[in-house]
Protein backbone atom coordinates (compact mmCIF):
# COMPACT_ATOMS: atom_id res chain seq x y z
CA UNK A 1 0.00 0.00 0.00
CA UNK A 2 1.63 3.23 -1.28
CA UNK A 3 1.85 5.43 1.67
CA UNK A 4 2.93 9.32 2.23
CA UNK A 5 3.09 10.36 5.80
CA UNK A 6 3.94 14.15 6.88
CA UNK A 7 5.70 15.43 9.52
CA UNK A 8 7.08 18.67 11.10
CA UNK A 9 4.32 21.09 11.07
CA UNK A 10 2.70 23.38 13.75
CA UNK A 11 2.94 26.71 15.87
CA UNK A 12 5.51 29.14 15.00
CA UNK A 13 5.95 32.92 14.95
CA UNK A 14 6.48 34.55 12.09
CA UNK A 15 9.90 35.06 11.28
CA UNK A 16 10.46 32.12 12.57
CA UNK A 17 11.30 28.43 10.42
CA UNK A 18 9.71 24.96 10.58
CA UNK A 19 10.94 21.87 8.28
CA UNK A 20 8.31 19.29 6.89
CA UNK A 21 9.26 15.88 6.35
CA UNK A 22 7.10 13.49 4.02
CA UNK A 23 8.08 10.06 4.35
CA UNK A 24 7.02 7.76 1.54
CA UNK A 25 6.32 3.91 1.69
CA UNK A 26 4.87 0.89 0.02
CA UNK A 27 6.99 1.30 -3.19
CA UNK A 28 9.82 3.41 -3.78
CA UNK A 29 9.72 6.54 -4.66
CA UNK A 30 13.07 7.45 -6.13
CA UNK A 31 11.61 7.36 -9.92
CA UNK A 32 8.81 9.88 -8.74
CA UNK A 33 8.60 13.67 -8.96
CA UNK A 34 7.42 14.82 -5.54
CA UNK A 35 5.78 18.27 -4.47
CA UNK A 36 4.52 20.07 -1.78
CA UNK A 37 1.35 21.89 -1.84
CA UNK A 38 -1.09 23.69 0.96
CA UNK A 39 -4.46 24.57 1.72
CA UNK A 40 -5.69 27.65 3.45
CA UNK A 41 -8.40 28.36 5.36
CA UNK A 42 -11.03 29.19 2.89
CA UNK A 43 -9.20 29.02 -0.36
CA UNK A 44 -8.37 26.19 -3.10
CA UNK A 45 -4.88 24.12 -2.64
CA UNK A 46 -2.28 25.76 -4.20
CA UNK A 47 1.35 24.47 -5.28
CA UNK A 48 4.03 25.46 -3.23
CA UNK A 49 7.32 23.69 -4.33
CA UNK A 50 8.48 20.58 -6.17
CA UNK A 51 11.46 18.18 -7.33
CA UNK A 52 12.40 16.26 -9.68
CA UNK A 53 13.84 12.42 -9.06
CA UNK A 54 17.02 12.84 -9.01
CA UNK A 55 17.08 16.41 -7.56
CA UNK A 56 18.42 18.12 -10.31
CA UNK A 57 15.56 20.55 -11.00
CA UNK A 58 13.18 22.42 -8.46
CA UNK A 59 11.04 24.78 -8.69
CA UNK A 60 8.33 26.87 -6.37
CA UNK A 61 5.47 29.15 -6.54
CA UNK A 62 6.15 33.28 -6.26
CA UNK A 63 4.70 33.25 -2.73
CA UNK A 64 7.88 31.38 -1.14
CA UNK A 65 10.49 31.75 -3.34
CA UNK A 66 13.60 32.69 -1.82
CA UNK A 67 12.05 31.40 1.84
CA UNK A 68 11.02 27.66 1.11
CA UNK A 69 13.51 24.93 -0.45
CA UNK A 70 12.84 21.60 -1.50
CA UNK A 71 15.15 18.43 -1.41
CA UNK A 72 14.99 14.91 -0.96
CA UNK A 73 16.42 11.80 0.17
CA UNK A 74 16.11 8.97 -2.54
CA UNK A 75 18.04 6.29 -0.08
CA UNK A 76 15.21 7.23 2.71
CA UNK A 77 12.74 7.74 0.41
CA UNK A 78 12.11 10.86 2.02
CA UNK A 79 11.21 14.87 1.06
CA UNK A 80 11.32 17.80 2.83
CA UNK A 81 10.21 21.19 3.02
CA UNK A 82 12.23 23.89 4.58
CA UNK A 83 10.50 27.12 5.27
CA UNK A 84 12.22 30.25 6.54
CA UNK A 85 10.91 34.07 7.39
CA UNK A 86 7.48 32.23 7.71
CA UNK A 87 4.06 34.73 7.46
CA UNK A 88 1.13 34.54 8.81
CA UNK A 89 -0.15 33.85 4.75
CA UNK A 90 1.97 31.04 5.43
CA UNK A 91 -0.85 29.74 7.55
CA UNK A 92 -2.26 26.16 5.91
CA UNK A 93 -2.45 22.54 5.79
CA UNK A 94 0.72 21.25 3.57
CA UNK A 95 0.24 18.39 1.49
CA UNK A 96 3.07 16.07 0.16
CA UNK A 97 2.23 14.19 -3.25
CA UNK A 98 4.52 11.92 -5.46
CA UNK A 99 3.69 12.20 -9.15
CA UNK A 100 4.70 8.57 -10.45
CA UNK A 101 7.65 7.54 -12.70
CA UNK A 102 7.90 11.48 -13.92
CA UNK A 103 11.21 10.77 -16.03
CA UNK A 104 11.77 14.76 -16.54
CA UNK A 105 11.76 17.47 -14.14
CA UNK A 106 8.46 18.04 -12.42
CA UNK A 107 4.85 19.04 -12.60
CA UNK A 108 2.82 22.52 -10.29
CA UNK A 109 -0.31 20.83 -11.32
CA UNK A 110 -2.40 18.90 -9.03
CA UNK A 111 -3.74 16.71 -11.33
CA UNK A 112 -0.45 15.55 -12.50
CA UNK A 113 0.05 14.12 -8.55
CA UNK A 114 -0.75 10.18 -8.36
CA UNK A 115 -0.47 9.87 -4.23
CA UNK A 116 -1.57 12.34 -1.67
CA UNK A 117 -0.59 12.37 2.28
CA UNK A 118 -2.57 13.27 4.79
CA UNK A 119 -1.44 16.47 5.87
CA UNK A 120 0.25 18.55 8.40
CA UNK A 121 -0.73 21.72 9.80
CA UNK A 122 1.25 24.88 9.77
CA UNK A 123 -0.03 28.21 11.93
CA UNK A 124 2.08 31.28 11.99
CA UNK A 125 0.76 33.72 14.67
CA UNK A 126 1.74 37.59 13.85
Amino acid sequence: QVQLVESGGGLVQAGGSLRLTCAASGRTFSRDAMGWFRQAPGKEREFVAAISWRGGSTGYADSVKGRFTIDRDNAKNTVYLQMNSLKPQDTAIYYCAADYDRAIGFSIEEYEYDHWGQGTPVTVSS
